[in-house]
């Protein structure tokens, strides 16, 4: 039984009254010594708030995604194969885009729809075994309205990846989110570029810890699952354009973070990056992994990765946040660019919810097709 589906949901939502009912029959038919009767009853009321207390988990589980099975809920998934000693530039190996890596063999993969009843039919995912990360994970995909019309056969398509929160789901931009039935039909009507989305996992560790989106010695390649990885895959599988100038990367939360860091920190495979509520300093998050290692922490910070490039990364950020809530972060980032860097900051209004991010993203790809060059 899947913890986002529907017969697990009736189910908590029927033991409810259930577990109420249940104390009410046996509250006076209990015998034996007063201890014994107090102990029994104290019991009974546990069971009942803990069936509600679960229904409520539940409820905002499945609206929120922040947890998409059993194994991310409680720590039991491990998606790290192996931890490559990765001998690689600060450019992440690869110049000229993603479409550019020596170590790479091209694989098919195998796609199916999303067994959720959240997520839209048109949304399909895969089992991707990283080839140079080490890292196992799946990645959902949509293709845009475009992509199976024949007018469009012979063309390529821009891509942006999208990173949940922490914790967080693959399936929580398009289930929760609503990115694809928000946007499909702002690109058939051409207010909104036809992008292909792409949502990688981000929770990678059998212990659940923030990976940070980085690459940590000894423990998991999650920047090189990210940034090169994913993205060599969906070159393999799809019209995808291979130039770093039409690729961009976005995140809520924890995932806003992980975008700016990705979008500064390799420009030569992302053109633009968008934070939402993200922040600069991994500390922010206690269990990142990031935020342990003093080292770590330093080249993780979005604002000293744009400060101590040899030369202003070419590349483009949307930052957003309420204040104290990601704002600032962005003020910081907009202070330290120089050109080519644009950095564009909104303030919001409200809590670091969905709530907040879901009604942004018309406006957010609308910046991105701003941003991301027309294919001619």
């Amino acid at each position: 039984m899947q913890l986002t589906g529907t017969p697990f949901l009736l189910l908590t939502i029927v033991l409810v009254p259930v577990s109420i009912v249940v104390a009410l029959l046996l509250w006076g038919r209990v015998r034996g010594p007063k201890p014994f009767q107090a102990l029994s009853r104290i019991v009974m009321l546990l069971f009942c708030q803990i069936t509600a207390v679960l229904m409520v988990f539940v409820l905002v589980n499945n609206a929120n995604l922040i947890y998409g099975s059993w194994d991310d809920l409680f720590g039991t998934g491990n998606h790290v194969r192996a931890v490559p000693n990765l001998q690689t530039g600060p450019d992440g190996g690869g110049a000229g885009g993603p479409g550019n890596d020596a170590q790479h063999q091209k694989v098919i993969q195998q796609f199916k729809p999303v067994n959720d009843s959240k997520v839209p039919g048109d949304v399909q995912t895969t089992d991707l075994k990283g080839q140079i990360s080490g890292v196992d994970g799946e990645v959902l995909v949509w293709l845009p309205p475009q992509y199976n019309d024949p007018a469009y056969k012979d063309r390529t398509f821009p891509v942006v990846e999208l990173l949940p929160g922490w914790p967080g789901s693959s399936k929580t931009w398009f289930g929760t989110l609503k990115v694809s039935e928000q946007l499909k039909p702002m690109m058939q009507s051409g207010k909104v570029a036809p992008f292909i989305l792409v949502s990688p996992r981000t929770t990678l560790l059998d212990d659940s810890t923030d990976t940070g989106c980085a690459d940590v010695p000894g423990k998991v390649n999650a920047d090189t699952w990210l940034a090169r990885d994913v993205p060599r895959m969906v070159l393999d599988n799809f019209r995808a354009d291979p130039s770093a100038d039409r690729w961009a990367v976005a995140g809520y939360s924890a995932g806003g973070h992980c975008a700016a860091k990705l979008a500064l920190e390799h420009p030569d495979r992302y053109r633009a990056g968008v934070s939402l509520s993200g922040y600069n300093d991994p500390a922010v998050e206690d269990k990142s992994l990031t935020a342990k290692d003093p080292h770590l922490r330093e080249i993780s910070n979005p604002l000293n990765i744009l400060k101590s490039a040899k030369t202003p990364p070419r590349t483009s950020l949307y930052i957003s946040g309420n204040k104290g809530d990601g704002l600032e972060a962005g003020e910081a980032l907009k202070a330290a660019a120089k050109p080519p860097t644009a950095v564009t900051v909104q303030e919001t209004d409200g809590a670091h919810s969905s709530d907040v991010w879901k009604p942004m993203i018309p406006g957010v790809f609308t910046w991105l097709t701003g941003v991301i060059p027309v294919q001619h």
